[in-house]
């Protein structure tokens, strides 16, 4: 494309979520994208996130974002529930699309999805960034130049303060709910499984279990009471293909500061990707906070912190870092129509494998 790209984001909301949180500043510090529209589901808070974020063209329909010549790739940041249905929009207009994680509800939902996106033939990407953060790509390049021998164990721990107080926000009270597809098992899991396969290769066979730790929210605005059935422990043990074990602890409700280690272990020596501090509790995510590498090889009593190079992303604030880093390769995608982001081809094989978890489901 000759010119910037044109982006339509639906769910801006003007005064929180990850739309503004990520995706504007990432737009924003683009040189490859522009924004063209937004949209939100009332009139007031579409012209409101228009005016606040810059945007062209303010929509409260979908289809009519998608179908604008202005837009050439539809970025869905809305609740997952809703994902089918504006994804299927933006196929429906024959254009690119960027839909956040989770991508649906089931594998059978991100299957139909697939299969929409290649019959439109448009490039369709998902927003899995955590491969995009740069320790990550270093920790790769070493592990595949054989910098640990053989790869025999990954153990990966990482937390988020979600929940840990009995009085939750409003917008967050739909993710107790299993059925919504939106919980810790979907998104903090899905993040981690993709991490590591894209790391050390897929996963062969895995175990799980879940459990629900605290069962008892409510709304801090009203009071209401909400029926929690989404777990908020996961623990796993998979083999890879090249039979390498793995253990991933993942869980809400922490007191603490939140925190992610990723620790591999090889013949020739050790890796740890660490979460780096940082004043917002959510950034310490292993899909938006900044990670620190570490290494350390036999006779070494201590860690060695691996430099890592700074890029164009390196200054936006953590929880935008990696979605542009995204953004950039979706860009390079467009341009020499190559498949470098991870797409709903993707999307579904990671769906299938976190239904083979068992968690709650009414």
């Amino acid at each position: 494309m000759g010119r910037q790209i044109g982006v339509g984001i639906l769910g801006a909301n003007p005064d929180r979520g990850w739309a503004a949180r990520a995706h504007i500043p990432a737009i924003n510090a683009s040189s490859q994208f522009a924004l063209a529209a937004v949209a939100t589901t009332r009139t007031e808070s579409a012209r409101a996130a228009r005016d606040r974020f810059g945007a062209e063209h303010a929509f409260t329909d979908a289809a009519d974002l998608a179908r604008h010549p202005g837009v050439d790739l539809v970025v869905v940041t809305v609740k997952v529930p809703a994902h089918v249905e504006l994804v299927t929009a933006a196929l429906d207009a024959g254009k690119h699309v960027y839909c956040e994680w989770p991508l649906t509800r089931t594998a059978a939902e991100a299957a139909a999805l697939r299969a929409a996106a290649e019959k439109a033939g448009v490039h369709a990407a998902v927003g899995l960034q955590a491969r995009f953060a740069p320790a990550v790509a270093r920790a790769r390049r070493m592990i595949a130049e054989g910098a640990l021998g053989t790869v025999l164990s990954a153990t990966l721990s990482s937390s988020r303060s979600k929940g840990s107080t009995r009085d939750v926000p409003a917008w967050t009270a739909y993710t107790y709910d299993a059925d919504a597809g939106a919980g810790l098992v979907e998104v903090l899991g899905g993040h981690a499984l993709d991490l590591v396969q894209h790391l050390l290769g897929p996963v062969r066979e895995l175990t799980a279990r879940t459990a629900l730790r605290s069962p008892d929210h409510t709304v801090a605005e009203t009071g209401e009471a909400i029926p929690v059935s989404s777990p908020d422990h996961l623990l796993v043990a998979a083999e890879l293909e090249d039979g390498a074990v793995v253990s991933i602890h993942v869980h809400d409700g922490e007191v603490a500061q939140p925190r992610t280690r990723l620790e591999i272990a090889g013949t020739s020596g050790n890796l740890a990707l660490v979460s780096a501090p940082e004043t917002s509790p959510w950034a310490a995510q292993l899909q938006i906070g900044r990670l620190e590498l570490h290494r350390s090889g036999p006779g070494e009593a201590m860690w060695r912190r691996v430099p890592l190079d700074d890029d164009a992303a390196s200054g936006l604030p953590a929880e935008a870092a990696n979605v542009a880093r995204l953004y950039e390769g979706l860009a390079a995608d467009l341009s020499d129509h190559r498949e470098r982001v991870p797409n709903f081809q993707t999307a579904q094989a990671l769906h299938a494998l976190i239904e083979r978890i068992p968690h709650r489901r009414r």
